[in-house]
């Protein structure tokens, strides 16, 4: 997570952008090495328009960062990684960030 003491908020936006599948995939992806998307989207097997989306949500969430470089024939490339992160879920945990939620609570049922 981007922040040394993550909120409620924050805990949210990440598990939210975890839970997909295809997001997995990326992010695993990624931990071996950084990664252009052309080449992403042909490993992962999924249109470089889907990825898009994907790292997008990722990069929001602070679980990859990207760099624009330009090849040597003069190609702009947008290289992704993973950033550093570690989620480690207890009740007590969730306890504490609940408390720093900004996030509208839904209806009571």
């Amino acid at each position: 997570m981007r922040d040394p003491t993550p909120t409620g908020d924050d805990l949210v936006q990440v598990l939210s952008t975890l839970s997909n599948p295809h997001r997995l995939r990326v992010v695993a992806a990624l931990a071996g090495g950084r990664n252009y998307v052309s080449q992403l989207a042909r490993e992962l097997d999924i249109s470089r328009a889907l990825l898009q989306v994907h790292l997008k949500k990722l990069e929001a969430a602070g679980l990859v960062v990207s760099q624009l470089e330009l090849s040597e024939d003069g190609k702009a490339m947008k290289f992704y990684e993973v950033r550093p992160f570690s989620v480690h879920l207890t009740p007590e945990y969730v306890m504490d960030v609940v408390q720093t939620l900004t996030i509208e609570k839904g209806p009571r049922g």
